[in-house]
């Protein structure tokens, strides 16, 4: 079954503009949230999501070998997002930039510890 161009271009195209939209609504919320766990929100998952979305709507307009590329691309960036966004949720906690009074629950409340290690 051959797909026509133009209703591969239309996918692609859709694909890409929604990618996009992801990424500038993930923009705006680094601009606009007020602290640090809700930016940290902003700039993982709405610009994960974002880039799987491009690059699916770019992996459709490639040849077979680059879409395979853009697929090791999209998996790098679901691995490492969440760890990298942990991590720096972490760091932030103990250096004491989460303001306490926005948090709902507080799990890490006594459990961190206090000689630096992890």
């Amino acid at each position: 079954m051959i797909i026509d161009p133009v209703v591969i271009d239309a996918a692609s195209a859709v694909l890409m503009l929604v990618g996009a939209l992801s990424c500038l609504l993930g923009a705006l919320g680094l601009v606009r949230l007020p602290d640090l766990p809700g930016r940290m929100q902003a700039a993982t998952k709405p610009q994960t999501l974002g880039l799987l979305l491009i690059l699916a709507g770019t992996a459709l307009r490639v040849e077979m070998e680059s879409a395979v590329t853009l697929l090791l691309v999209g998996l790098f960036q679901v691995i490492t997002a969440p760890v990298i966004a942990q991590l720096l949720g972490r760091s932030a906690y103990r250096g004491g930039s989460v303001r306490s009074e926005l948090l709902v629950v507080d799990e890490l409340a006594g459990k961190m510890p206090e000689d630096g290690s992890s």
